[in-house]
Formats: structure tokens, C-alpha cells, sequence
């Protein structure tokens, strides 16, 4: 029996487990919050809010308030100072530093031993079972996986704790035993110049029989192309020939499938996409078929939703499908009430499936036009697949009005494969855009207000240049897809000149 074989039964109880996510979401995330609540109330935070007089969900949404970043980043820098008992109790470690996508300003987001278990290896140990559950076929085990992470941020440690990006602080804390079945070796992992890293990753798994990838899909697909120049080879499978999955997370999938699916030609590859974030883990694709996620409701995760546009904040027995909501949560990393920034839209409520639809601050609303990031995905795959064009990273910003009263939005596209006719593509994309967003297409009638948008090609690696600019290169970092600023295009357009 293959070693995949000998593996798949120790995931049978949480396949069984994972059932109750069909029917019986509202009592499992009931079940979370109390226990979140009954493990925080003796810390100051807890004692402050009334975690032990709390006795349902009204009670703690009377006596909690709604936290960004700012309103917990006094508590969490004595955290780093070595205080005990704060946020949750005991002392916490380790910190993620956040990839900064919508502020340049450094979050260190805590990593407690409760929220590594529960939270962040909980969720890597279902993404396997569920794969495992979808593909009985599958030998994963029977090579190793090849996990692309961050590094390790000495420059910001203090003497009561460590910070890195989340995938270094992971890697670091790992069981032993998982390292028998991954690459690259520890040191090469959490190296911090990414172009270094990438050549040594791309020279020590090249003879490695690798079954699986997990990372960012544009850090992965650049270790992958240098692999291919160093090997001389064209496809993927003819380095890995049992190469099966790529669990991917991090940025939208949809730019860079068609390079993978060139890349990688084998029948039997498969694609799952996870939600993980430095602030914790929350959703697996279960079911290849249907690209929206499962919310993951019995980890040390408790979550509540803002409907955008409005003040209404609902539990997650409360949400609707077809809405889009800020997402918040309550973590055994401390975290209480926190807004994420992330915003998701509900495709199901039984079980509860979403897919993300953006950022909070990962929009364009100059005119009114309340453009969201998958808007912006969805545009760009269907004029990719009516031109044959491959998107490799862009970003889009508001021109605002002239004195002519005239305004359009700017987009800055990096092509892997450029279209034959840009024209074509701006036509295509701008009129996929009215249709899937109505106050786009109100804003854009007969050219009154918002003219059509414009597209500027990117030079080759400006989006890379300007990360690693800014130290960015590599881990878990970012390129800001929409914005309300200019702030960050005008900064590549004067890179890309």
C-alpha cells in the first residue's frame, strides 16, 4: 500500500466532522464563541468587556465594540513588550507582519499557540482531508509538497517576541515530522531575498519528485518559470511527472489560470483554493466543481458581517446570499470584533459557501460607481478569453474630472501574452464591466460622466520592480488591485516610463 493509502484513514473523523458544516452552522459557531468568551474572561480585555457576565450573542455585541487595527494597536504593542494576559491569556510570541496592501504602515498581527493549533494548522490539515475525500485516487504523500512561504522580520523583533510573515512563522513552528515530506529545506524557505530564494527553491526540488505546491500564485508561477529556464524543460510534468494539486491562496486565482494550465498540461492536475490570511484561516473550496469556498465554522473563529453600505452587522445566521459584507471575527489570536477588510458575497447558506469579492479599501468609488475587485476579476478573464490575452498583475485608479467635467479609470496591465488589439480588449473589458456592476454602467451612460477606461501596458516585472522597491519582494505581499488614490499608480507609471 502506498504511504497516501496508509494515510487516508486518520482523516475519516473529520470528514464526519466536516458534515455537521451542512446543517448545523449557526450551533457551531454558537459553540465557538462561547468558547472563545469562557477562555478570555479573566484577560484585560475580557474583564473590561464583560466576557464572564456574557451569556449570549446580544449581550457581547452590546458590550464589544467594532475594532480596526488602530483601536487594538495599543494593547498589542505591550503584547510585544512581553505582557501576559491582554488579549488572550498567556503570553504570545509571535506576530505576522501584514503584507500592507491598502497602508504602507506595518500591522503585527498576533500569533497565539491557541491560534496556530486551532485556527492556522487546523485549516492545512482540512484543506488535505478534504482533497484527500475528493480524489481517492490521489498519492500525495508518496512525494513531497513544495510550500512557498515568507521570512522571518528580525528587524522587528523585540525581546518578548519574534515577527515574520505568517507562512515563515507556520514553517517555523511546524511538527518535525511534516518536514520529511516537503520542500525546500527550512533555511532556503524562509530566506528573505526572494530572487535568491527562488533560485535556490527552483535548484533543490527540481529532482525531487514533488506531488503538490502551496503558495501565492504569482510568487509560485515565478519559482516554477525559473525552474523551467534552469531545467530547459516546457511543461511542468516533465520535471514532476506525479505533480497532482496546487493549493493556492493569497491573490485571485483567475489572472494566472490560463499560465498554469499552460505551464502544467497533465490530465490529472487539480486546483483548490483556500482563505488564509495572517489574521487567521477561513475557507477551503470543497468541491472542485463550484469555485466558492466553505466558511470554516468550528475552528477558534467566531465571525460576524457588515453589509456594505450600511451599519447593519449580522451574525453568520443572519447573512443573506447574493450581499456583499465586510467580514469580522473573533479569534483566539486575540482579536475581538476585528474587521478584516476583506469583503466576501454568500452563494450559499446551507452549507454557508462564499467566494471574495474585495477589499474594504480595494475599490473604486470616485463617481459613484462602487467598482469591487471581482468586478474587476471577471472583466478581465472574459476579455482575456475573447482576445487570448493572459493578464500577469495590474492595478486600476481613478482619473479624476477635467475641466471639462470628463473622468475615466486608468489601468496599469502587465500582459504575459498581450492582445492582439488593445482597443479590443478595453472595448470588451469596459463593457463587461456595465454589465456585471449597474452603477458602473449608469456612470458610463453616453459618456456624461465617466468616460471609458483606459488601458496602459506594463513594462516586463514593473509590478516586481516596484514591490521590490519597497521591500515587498516575495512572501505573502500584494499588488493593490483597485484603489480610490492614485497613490500607487502614479507610482509605477513613473517606474514603467
Amino acid at each position: 500500500m502506498s504511504l497516501t493509502g496508509l494515510v487516508r484513514p486518520l482523516f475519516a473523523k473529520r470528514w464526519r466532522e466536516l458534515e455537521k458544516h451542512n446543517n448545523q452552522g449557526e450551533q457551531l459557531q454558537r459553540d465557538v464563541l462561547t468558547h472563545l468568551l469562557a477562555k478570555a474572561k479573566d484577560t484585560e480585555y475580557g474583564r473590561e468587556h464583560l466576557f464572564g457576565a456574557t451569556k449570549s450573542y446580544e449581550d457581547f455585541v452590546r458590550n464589544n465594540p467594532v475594532n480596526t487595527y488602530e483601536e487594538l494597536k495599543g494593547d498589542i504593542d505591550r503584547m510585544r513588550q512581553g505582557e501576559s494576559d491582554v488579549l488572550w491569556p498567556g503570553r504570545v510570541k509571535w506576530y505576522a507582519k501584514s503584507s500592507g496592501t491598502t497602508n504602507d504602515k506595518s500591522k503585527f498581527i498576533p500569533v497565539s499557540p491557541d491560534g496556530l493549533k486551532r485556527v492556522h494548522y487546523q485549516g492545512g490539515t482540512d484543506v488535505v482531508a478534504l482533497y484527500l475525500r475528493n480524489n481517492p485516487q490521489s498519492r500525495m504523500f508518496d512525494g513531497k509538497g513544495l510550500i512557498l512561504g515568507g521570512s522571518h522580520a528580525p528587524n522587528y523583533n523585540l525581546p518578548g517576541s519574534l515577527v515574520g510573515d505568517l507562512s515563515a512563522i507556520l514553517i517555523e513552528n511546524i511538527n518535525p515530522l511534516v518536514n520529511l515530506v516537503r520542500v525546500p529545506s527550512k533555511q532556503t524557505a524562509l530566506l528573505s531575498d526572494f530572487e535568491v530564494k527562488r533560485d535556490r527553491i527552483a535548484r533543490e526540488a527540481m529532482n525531487k519528485n514533488v506531488t503538490n505546491l502551496s503558495g501565492v500564485p504569482s510568487w509560485m508561477l515565478s519559482v516554477l518559470n525559473r525552474m523551467m529556464e534552469i531545467t530547459g524543460k516546457t511543461h511542468l510534468e516533465e520535471v514532476w511527472p506525479n505533480i497532482e494539486v496546487f493549493f493556492h491562496g493569497g491573490v485571485a486565482f483567475t489572472p494566472y489560470r490560463e499560465q498554469y494550465e499552460k505551464l502544467i498540461t497533465s490530465p490529472n492536475m487539480h486546483y483548490m483554493e483556500t482563505y488564509n490570511a495572517s489574521e487567521g484561516f477561513f475557507g477551503i473550496q470543497d468541491d472542485p466543481t463550484d469555485k466558492s469556498m466553505l466558511l470554516m465554522l468550528d475552528y477558534d473563529v467566531f465571525y460576524e458581517f457588515q453589509e456594505m453600505g450600511t451599519d447593519t452587522i449580522v451574525p453568520l445566521w443572519g447573512v443573506e446570499k447574493d450581499k456583499n459584507y465586510a467580514m469580522l471575527i473573533s479569534t483566539s489570536c486575540g482579536l475581538w470584533r476585528y474587521m478584516i477588510g476583506d469583503t466576501v458575497r454568500f452563494t450559499s447558506t446551507n452549507p454557508y459557501k462564499f467566494i471574495i469579492s474585495g477589499r474594504t479599501k480595494s475599490f473604486i468609488n470616485a463617481f459613484g460607481e462602487e467598482l469591487i475587485v471581482d468586478n474587476a476579476e471577471q472583466g478581465l478573464k472574459y476579455a482575456c478569453e475573447k482576445t487570448g490575452a493572459q493578464v500577469l498583475e495590474y492595478t486600476a485608479a481613478p482619473v479624476f474630472m477635467d475641466q471639462n467635467a470628463k473622468c475615466r479609470h486608468q489601468w496599469l496591465i502587465e500582459f504575459s501574452k498581450a492582445p492582439e488589439s488593445l482597443k479590443q480588449f478595453t472595448d470588451i473589458l469596459d463593457r463587461k464591466l456595465q454589465e456585471l456592476n449597474s452603477d458602473y454602467e449608469a456612470k458610463r451612460f453616453k459618456d456624461i460622466t465617466l468616460q471609458q477606461l483606459e488601458i496602459i501596458p506594463a513594462r516586463s516585472n514593473l509590478f516586481n520592480d516596484w514591490l521590490k522597491s519597497k521591500g515587498k519582494l516575495g512572501g505573502q505581499h500584494k499588488v493593490p488591485r483597485l484603489s480610490n488614490s492614485r497613490e500607487h499608480i502614479d507610482q509605477l507609471l513613473k517606474m514603467n516610463a
